[in-house]
């Protein structure tokens, strides 16, 4: 992806602290469902052509969509704006039976994106269910993950938006309730949620599996020490990545005497570093490596050329792209298969 227009030459070294560094905190950026579903929506476009629609944001990420519209990906709300026949991409964030059914309802051909660990907590509120449970499903209203999950057993979910709601929701049977979550969540907060759902329903049983997903929890792990050191913490990342506005609220609450979330370096404002002798960087899920070096590269023409990475995990995850994507036209198996894109 090329440099963003119009980034980069803003900030100013200005006198202040006598040693200025970044803390780089890793892991960050693109996990493997997100890197997954972009790798998808290039792949069908190299395979069928342009337009490919993709219902909803393939991964929220603003940099990202605008780059895959650049590349003929037609983005809409729902499938009944697709042209029937047409290829259409379903995001990372899963979507409800609902949708997968009027897209067939529409002879659409469907590219299911969704992450994996995704598709898990689906699978996840099936299985309870069938077998009688209400679901208390820990997320926020209204975020694509949520409908989808939701939509999977509508008549037993019940959504727990934060630990104060936990106080007050109301369920059937006490003796059958379970509690899953959006992948993408603060880890912190949902444990609090569960500790206030268990006091009121001590029956109340766990997940098979972490729902949070892994790349969500390093993050989370990451920026908590960097935060420790840091007078300010720039996350970058769009105001409707869940996990990008988790990061810069977990740095608050674990040191950081300020954050602030950016979707380009050019969005950082000079008096966010005035007496800053140590700033803080990370990035959300789906954001690509191209816009945290932009802003490095901006923080260094600030003074902050001294950059050091604190690394608590290591990633090496990668998913399966939807098996409509795995072979070529002669039917080869591709050789970005695992959904991981040429570096």
């Amino acid at each position: 992806m090329p440099r963003v227009a119009g980034a980069g030459g803003r900030l100013k070294n200005i006198p202040g602290p006598r040693h200025k560094r970044v803390l780089l905190a890793s892991p960050r950026g693109y996990c493997a469902g997100v890197d997954r579903a972009v790798v998808a929506v290039e792949k069908a476009l190299e395979r069928y052509g342009a337009p490919v629609y993709v219902r909803k944001q393939i991964v929220h990420n603003k940099h990202v969509v605008a780059t895959l519209e650049q590349q003929g990906a037609v983005f809409v709300d729902e499938v009944d704006q697709v042209p029937a026949g047409s290829h259409v991409v379903f995001s990372a964030h899963g979507v409800a039976p609902a949708v997968v059914q009027a897209a067939s309802d529409r002879g659409l051909r469907a590219i299911d994106a969704t992450c994996p660990l995704v598709t898990k907590v689906h699978r996840e509120a099936v299985r309870f269910a069938r077998d009688d449970f209400e679901i208390l499903l820990i997320g926020h209203t209204g975020h694509e993950e949520v409908e989808g999950t939701a939509g999977e057993a509508p008549d037993n979910v019940t959504v727990v938006n934060n630990p104060e709601e936990a106080d007050s929701v109301v369920v059937r049977d006490p003796e059958k309730v379970v509690w899953l979550s959006q992948t993408t969540l603060s880890v912190d907060e949902t444990m609090e949620t569960v500790r206030r759902l268990r006091e009121r329903f001590p029956k109340l049983q766990d997940p098979p599996s972490d729902d949070i997903c892994y790349a969500t929890q390093n993050r989370q792990v990451a920026i908590k020490k960097v935060a420790q050191e840091a007078d300010v913490v720039i996350v970058v990342g769009s105001a409707n990545s869940s996990n990008s506005v988790r990061l810069v609220e977990v740095a608050l609450e674990h040191g950081a005497k300020a954050a602030y979330r950016v979707d380009y370096a050019s969005e950082v404002q000079q008096e966010w570093l005035t007496d800053a002798a140590t700033v803080g960087v990370t990035s959300g899920a789906s954001v690509p490596e191209v816009l945290v070096q932009e802003l490095l590269d901006d923080l260094a023409q600030a003074g902050y050329a001294d950059v050091q990475t604190v690394q608590t995990a290591e990633e090496d995850l990668m998913f399966s792209l939807p098996r409509e994507l795995r072979t070529d036209t002669a039917g080869n198996r591709d050789a970005r298969a695992l959904g991981g894109r040429s570096r």
